[in-house]
């Protein structure tokens, strides 16, 4: 009779240890699903289509702080340009007409530069979200991990398991769990605070612009375009990392070991985090932006 209830006992600490992994597992994958998952509708959107109001607050500071700053720079730049275009020639003894040709179509050309900045920012991103969804039509549907077969694979194992075994599995299960959910908020960081600096970035795109078309000044609006270009093509190598993530993770199998299969789940997804770090500081370098 002993043998019965303490039997019952072993199977209800079964029971509950069996389940408790289960519970912790459903909860750790889902939340890496969902944020994996997301990460390709993040980095797709364009600023205006990724929060409408963010969007238009930033474009009125532009439109109403930044520009007339930019008008100021503007017509000093212009100014500048053109007693320097009027000194190199011999102190105005070799003017011709065609300089100031010259000097009126860059005038005009920096006039439309600043009175069109938003639309030619867009621009940029508008080419940036066409090649992430390109790329998503590519890494789609790889990333996600089958929970469902996973915890039928390991319920199996974990059958031929020893209470004690059943106990430090829980635990572990339990630490990577906890883990993987920092984890998930660390990658809705990163998207969200590309997005952000996208924004902060636009939010002065008149200044740079004004500076381009001359030769001394022009060095601002030229690097200002290598850091829009850079932060565009970021999403790309973002979808990069998590095509990577998805076939590291396809490659795992539980029925081999289950403490490896655990915890080299948990690696991957810290190697995606750290990847999408890094995905910043690479673009800037491709695009030789600082």
């Amino acid at each position: 009779m002993l043998d019965s209830v303490f039997e019952a006992i072993e199977e209800w600490i079964r029971t509950l240890l069996t389940n408790m992994v289960d519970s912790n597992l459903t909860t750790m994958f889902a939340d890496v699903n969902e944020k994996t998952g997301q990460i390709a509708s993040q980095v797709g959107q364009t600023p205006q289509g990724w929060n409408g109001g963010i969007f238009s607050m930033i474009q009125n500071l532009s439109n109403t702080v930044i520009l007339p700053i930019a008008g100021m720079i503007i017509t000093f730049v212009l100014c500048y340009e053109l007693i320097s275009m009027l000194t190199e020639k011999n102190n105005m003894h070799d003017i011709d007409t065609w300089m100031f040709f010259k000097y009126f179509f860059k005038m005009m050309i920096a006039v439309y530069l600043v009175s069109h900045t938003f639309t030619i920012t867009m621009a940029v991103f508008d080419m940036g979200q066409s090649v992430v969804n390109s790329a998503a039509g590519v890494i789609s549907g790889e990333t996600a991990i089958d929970i469902s077969s996973m915890i039928t694979e390991m319920d199996t194992v974990m059958e031929t398991m020893e209470i004690g075994e059943l106990v430090v599995l829980a635990l572990e299960t339990l630490l990577v769990s906890f883990c993987m959910r920092i984890m998930s908020i660390v990658i809705t960081i990163i998207c969200y605070g590309r997005m952000i600096e996208i924004y902060l970035y636009t939010s002065v795109a008149p200044i740079p612009f004004a500076t381009m078309t001359n030769r001394e000044w022009g060095q601002i609006g030229t690097n200002y375009f290598r850091g829009l270009f850079a932060l565009a093509f970021q999403a790309f190598l973002m979808m990069v990392c998590v095509g990577i993530y998805g076939v590291l993770v396809a490659t795992i199998q539980i029925s081999d070991n289950m403490r490896t299969a655990l915890f080299g789940v948990a690696a991957y997804t810290v190697l995606l985090c750290y990847t999408l770090l890094k995905t910043s500081s690479l673009s800037k370098q491709i695009f030789n932006a600082h």
